[in-house]
């Protein structure tokens, strides 16, 4: 009978990209959310980003012993002071069998020990796991959740001089990633993404330019609410806010996000909408909280000792 292996790609064939994604998908009906990201999910679907690597595990099913996918890992070496960050799964048919610490020892392999992973939902098995591994907790981010009620949401109160429109895909694009980039220089994830990155996002069954605020002072863009349907759950999400820098502190941020909030509740429908946001982000927690926004689970991110 075989053992497993683990076989390492910068590209995934179509075929086998279509295997990961079930993959995935069937880990998620298990654990109540994908342990891949969006972005991870991404790079599955649209092949050949420089610095990704996909890392399958191939384990015997059966009595046969043919060698199914078993288990997953994608590690994301793009960040030029950051170590690589990483995501792994194992299919919940084949854990407890050792194929997670294996795809783990092969992460630390693969990254002289410089690694950062993330544990979507901070399973407590995950938890167990990165001890194993030794890592440290290192980041926590939040999934937070509100209730939608379109009569229940205040005016948006826009700052004197601003307006808001929607987003203009082809037009609006370059000045979108710039003020993107400005208003998330601290944060290297959402800040770094490129015009790949927008276009791979327009080609998502969710995405909605209806659903994307713009706001401009005279012709320059110094804001925005993009929101998102999770049809799936049947929730909105504040998928990003941003103030260009130089705009900050006037209230711009709490308005678009009212604004996107007023159209997922009344144009779109929806009973309830859910929000990412850093744990240390104090200011941006207390304005989410102050806007009916409560904590419903966290996602981990552990690292290998600096």
């Amino acid at each position: 009978m075989s053992t497993r292996r683990i076989d390492t790609l910068t590209e995934l064939p179509s075929s086998t990209a279509h295997t990961v994604l079930d993959l995935i998908a069937d880990a998620a009906k298990a654990d109540g959310q994908p342990a891949v990201s969006e972005q991870g999910r991404l790079h599955v679907r649209h092949p050949g980003r420089p610095g990704v690597r996909h890392l399958l595990l191939w384990a015997p099913d059966g009595d046969d012993g043919e060698d199914i996918l078993a288990g997953y890992a994608q590690i994301e070496d793009t960040d030029p002071v950051e170590a690589p960050a990483a995501e792994f799964l194992v299919h919940p048919r084949h854990r407890l069998h050792g194929h997670g610490r294996a795809l783990g020892d092969a992460l630390l392999a693969a990254t002289a020990r410089r690694l950062r992973v993330w544990a979507h939902g901070g399973h407590p098995a995950a938890r167990h796991l990165s001890v194993q591994l030794g890592l440290q907790l290192f980041r926590e981010l939040r999934q937070m959740r509100r209730p939608l009620d379109a009569d229940e949401l205040p005016a948006p109160a826009l700052p004197d001089g601003v307006t808001v429109r929607t987003f203009r895909p082809g037009e609006d694009d370059a000045a979108w990633l710039a003020v993107n980039a400005a208003a998330f220089a601290h944060h290297p994830e959402q800040g770094s993404l490129t015009q790949r990155d927008l276009d791979d996002r327009k080609t998502e069954t969710w995405f909605d330019p209806a659903g994307f605020f713009l706001a401009f002072r005279d012709d320059r863009l110094v804001g925005f609410h993009w929101t998102k349907v999770h049809a799936d759950l049947g929730l909105g999400e504040v998928y990003v806010v941003a103030v260009a820098p130089g705009e900050q502190g006037g209230g711009l941020g709490r308005a678009l996000t009212t604004i996107g909030l007023r159209h997922l509740a009344a144009d779109r429908g929806l009973p309830g909408v859910l929000l990412y946001v850093d744990a240390d982000n104090t200011a941006a927690v207390s304005v989410y909280e102050r806007l009916g926004f409560t904590t419903h689970e966290v996602d981990l991110m552990y690292r290998t000792e600096s």
